[in-house]
């Protein structure tokens, strides 16, 4: 699936309103909230929790609107509690989710680590996506870039791409188009809409 598939499939998803800033967009660039039996309010990245869904921006400062003024109870129409954590606890399963999805697309063959095989793979043009470490050297990654057509993801730790490849670290991966790619871009987007350091506002095409 090319970049202009995954635009296409963002903008054929349904809109909602978010509750900080009062615009809608496609839901995919939303985070869902529910209100659990204990009135808690709970992030749910997955969209499959039950009942009424509340959505704010995949924006960390919409977030922290959302829980620090009450916008959650407006929404929901009643008191509810709001965990001084919930806007880290987005970003934290944000992170699982990514991290999840690359280790799948590893295992159906669909992605590598490692400097010469990502190279390999951007000269032969297999790959998508390129991925690099936030927290990698900025002289490294220069070196590499990002294919025509395809995506950059430069926000994940070198601790959380080693998770998804099965190392202790990973500074540099690659995606192949199909399968979960389009997922991941994503899931990553949204993540980064939420990270505080996320490496800088994205990363020269090739």
């Amino acid at each position: 699936m090319g970049r202009g598939d995954i635009s296409k499939e963002r903008e054929d998803s349904p809109e909602r309103k978010c509750i900080a800033t009062g615009e809608s967009q496609p839901k995919n660039g939303l985070i869902r909230f529910v209100v659990g039996p204990d009135m808690q309010v709970f992030p749910d990245i997955m969209g499959k929790l039950p009942g009424r869904g509340m959505y704010v921006s995949a924006d960390r400062t919409a977030l922290e609107t959302a829980a620090k003024k009450g916008l959650f109870a407006r929404a929901a129409k009643q008191p509810v509690k709001v965990d001084e954590n919930l806007v880290d606890e987005v970003e934290k399963q944000l992170v699982r989710r990514v991290v999840d999805l690359i280790s799948l697309q590893r295992k159906a063959g669909k992605a590598v680590a490692g400097y010469e095989k990502v190279k390999g793979w951007l000269q032969m043009e297999e790959a998508e996506v390129l991925i690099q470490a936030v927290d990698g050297s900025g002289r490294g990654k220069s070196k590499l870039s990002t294919p025509h057509f395809g995506h950059y993801i430069g926000w994940l730790t070198a601790d959380e791409l080693g998770l998804a490849f099965g190392r202790q670290t990973v500074i540099h991966g690659a995606l192949a188009s199909g399968g979960l790619t389009s997922r991941v871009v994503e899931e990553a987007q949204r993540l980064k809409g939420v990270r505080i350091n996320e490496g800088g506002n994205g990363h020269p095409k090739g």
